[in-house]
């Protein structure tokens, strides 16, 4: 099993798209392993697109990112970075194909709703940035879902 780093981004909050979104990835199986919403500031944002810190668009990216919180996903599953990559599509949505996020519901290059990770070592320290080990949990959802069922018999 790998794990990997969504975060849905400001652009779907605004648009209530978030739940579509999140919803997706768990349509195809992936199990959420950690959740929760946070406003990224300067050092985050800083740390997160360092390869992009000192590009001259990168104040436009950080001010949209800092707009709203962020909602900060760890899935699971297996082959979870390339399976999340492909549910995303290519990162300028008016190029994504359709049946993904970004072709489906996505407006630009930066309006794209979503950032996944993009190798599993990638995905490795973008985990631990945005999650403590006691913020990420194993469980198994049959199961889970057994014993609510066993709950209304």
């Amino acid at each position: 099993m790998e794990r990997t780093l969504i975060l849905i981004k400001p652009d779907a909050l605004a648009r209530g798209l978030a739940g579509t979104v999140l919803s997706r990835f768990e349509q195809k199986g992936l199990k959420i392993a950690g959740m929760k919403m946070i406003q990224l500031d300067d050092a985050l944002l800083k740390e997160h697109y360092s390869h992009l810190a000192d590009k001259p668009f990168f104040p436009t990216i950080a001010e949209f990112m800092s707009r709203t919180p962020v909602i900060a996903l760890c899935l699971e599953g297996l082959e979870a970075v390339e399976v999340c990559r492909k549910l995303c599509g290519v990162t300028n949505s008016r190029k994504a194909d359709p049946g993904t996020i970004r072709g489906d519901l996505g407006m630009s290059m930066q309006a794209n709703l979503v950032h996944a990770s993009d190798s599993v070592e990638t995905a490795q320290t973008e985990v631990a940035r945005f999650f403590q080990p006691k913020e990420l949990f194993s469980y198994e959802p049959a199961l889970i879902a057994y014993l609510y069922a066993s709950d209304e018999r």
